[in-house]
């Protein structure tokens, strides 16, 4: 498929969930593939020279690890543009981010107090939508959702 494809994952040394259920369903890959990693620093700013790291794995697929001080707000498409200065070339309009969500739903049989299931499903539905966090063109999303038990 033309284009790229950026999955966000917390762990790069596995496959992405966004890139395993793409596969699954759609049984293609982008032109360009990125996994995507968003790593919070110990200290409060870092500098711009130092935000983004990229890595070749294959003609088809890189990866791509993004630092942001704690006390920095995550902006991608300011990172990617200090990627684009580094030497990856990628077209916005034709880059599309994949990320994974999962929606919680109370077990049957929980070892939990349903008042307490309930809680931590309605904290966790009102959390920030990564889309807003990430400050990524929200057109640009697919959201790829995962339904977890607790």
């Amino acid at each position: 498929m033309a284009g790229t494809a950026v999955f966000f994952t917390s762990d790069p040394d596995n496959a992405p969930t966004a890139l395993l259920h793409s596969l699954k369903h759609y049984k293609v890959l982008h032109e360009h593939n990125v996994i995507l990693t968003v790593v919070t620093a110990d200290t409060p700013r870092i500098d711009p020279e130092e935000r983004v790291e990229l890595e070749a794995v294959s003609k088809t697929f890189s990866r791509v690890r993004i630092r942001y001080g704690f006390m920095e707000s995550p902006n991608i498409p300011k990172a990617l543009a200090i990627a684009r200065k580094a030497g990856w070339t990628f077209d916005i309009m034709s880059t599309s981010f994949f990320l994974s969500r999962r929606t919680l739903k109370p077990a049957k049989n929980s070892l939990m107090p349903h008042w307490q299931d309930k809680l931590f499903i309605t904290l966790a539905r009102s959390s920030d939508d990564a889309t807003n966090y990430f400050q990524i063109p929200s057109e640009r999303v697919v959201e790829v959702v995962t339904q977890v038990t607790i």
